[in-house]
């Protein structure tokens, strides 16, 4: 089942990256992204940040690899007993 999910989450990434114009004319521009990433182009590279984070995400889920990725970003705030 991670596989299906895995492969939904990176396409709709995609389709983040390769049709950004067709997602800033459908939704709109992107305060925080302009305010903080540029005047001009900045929701642009935003809809691109956003694709990009889901195709990792996708890719993580796709391969099974959810829990060991959680482990390695918490595990300066888990404390380990011996």
């Amino acid at each position: 089942m991670h596989f299906i999910f895995g492969i939904i989450i990176g396409a709709i990434g995609y389709t983040f990256v390769a049709m950004t114009e067709w997602y800033l004319s459908n939704f709109g521009r992107i305060e925080f992204f302009d305010k903080y990433l540029g005047m001009e182009g900045g929701s642009r590279l935003g809809y691109k940040l956003i694709g990009i984070l889901a195709i990792f995400f996708g890719t993580i889920i796709f391969f099974g690899m959810w829990g060991g990725f959680l482990g390695w970003l918490l595990s300066p705030l888990i404390r380990h007993q011996i």
